[in-house]
């Protein structure tokens, strides 16, 4: 459990912090995703990165029981299977962030869910059990 929590301690208000920069510059959204999506060589950098914080995760916590830390786990998950596409598929993948970061509404929902996640995760981390 003590590294569910210090995972949780780094996700949870590094989700909390995107979320807000995501729903504080929702205007600025659509025009970000456009330079995204004439930028496939950023797409692939930002896979390499996000592979290697996903295998991070998953080397010291890669667990399926025990509740609330399983979010964890699917999170590292998620993090390798976005970075090797990102890595595998760049230009398609910056098609796709193109054509989403116009739709704010995606953006407000996605936003959203990662503030709901990291408060979640900083609750578990830094509350009192």
């Amino acid at each position: 459990m003590p590294t569910a929590r210090t995972i949780a301690g780094l996700i949870g208000p590094t989700l909390l912090a995107i979320g807000a920069a995501m729903l504080l510059n929702l205007g600025s959204f659509p025009a970000m995703a456009k330079q995204i999506g004439e930028d496939p060589g950023l797409i692939f950098v930002s896979g390499v990165l996000l592979l290697v914080a996903g295998i991070a995760i998953l080397r010291v916590h890669n667990i399926w029981t025990g509740g609330w830390p399983v979010v964890l786990t699917v999170l590292g998950w998620l993090a390798v299977v976005g970075g090797i596409i990102r890595m595998f598929f760049p230009f398609r993948a910056a098609a796709i962030a193109a054509t989403l970061g116009q739709r704010t509404g995606v953006i407000a929902t996605g936003a959203i869910v990662l503030l709901l996640v990291g408060a979640f995760l900083s609750y578990k981390a830094y509350s009192r059990d």
